[in-house]
């Protein structure tokens, strides 16, 4: 996916089904190995190093896998929130406390999600995180991210800013996702940073 310049923004819709066709043709093992190393490079930046709570996700289907990083936070001692998709698709948060503390939840005919058991601790508990972990298809080298489209991020980041919260915020991807121009409208938000399986690249935001 070579994209170059402004005049060559992709259209989200063909951007985000280029993608995700592109993710549905790795193979196994790459997916597999791609938790393992994605960890690897999130785990050595600061802002995690230093957060007491790190809001996250559990990955689904083709999603670059985050079941190693979010017990690596887990017994490093760090609080870790996780989503619960409300039938709004807003997002309510509830702690992880290891892989037993999930369940499977169907949303409609759309999709199983693994989500915290536990107490519902209300949209607003992502205000508390120091660090926000968020899902994506692509980011590009303004660090404007490319979500799926159903908007659940979109009130989360907004969220955050009504509520005056400054977290870190980094989007995990493939290497081949992080692009040169996304379309990007006026109420997105540039994220601090990408992790990739093959490392970690910051952005510097006016």
């Amino acid at each position: 996916m070579k994209y170059e310049g402004p005049s060559a923004v992709p259209d989200k819709r063909a951007l985000r089904r280029e993608l995700l066709a592109a993710r549905r043709e790795l193979g196994p093992a790459e997916r597999t190995g791609s938790g393992a190393a994605l960890a690897a490079h999130a785990l050595l930046l600061p802002e995690l190093a230093a957060a007491r709570t790190v809001a996250a996700y559990v990955s689904v289907g083709t999603e670059p896998g985050t079941a190693e990083l979010l017990e690596t936070l887990r017994l490093r001692g760090t609080r870790v929130l996780l989503p619960v998709l409300l039938p709004d698709d807003d997002l309510d948060w509830g702690a992880y406390t290891g892989p037993g503390s999930l369940a499977v939840v169907r949303h409609g005919g759309r999709m199983e999600l693994a989500e915290p058991a536990g107490p519902r601790l209300g949209p607003d508990a992502v205000t508390e995180a120091d660090v926000v972990l968020l899902p994506g298809l692509a980011v590009d080298g303004r660090g404007m991210r490319l979500g799926r489209g159903g908007g659940s991020y979109d009130r989360v980041l907004a969220r955050l800013e009504r509520a005056g919260a400054r977290p870190a915020l980094v989007v995990l991807l493939y290497g081949t996702e992080v692009v040169a121009r996304v379309p990007a409208e006026e109420h997105d938000r540039p994220v601090h940073a990408v992790v990739t399986p093959s490392g970690v690249r910051r952005f510097t935001h006016p």
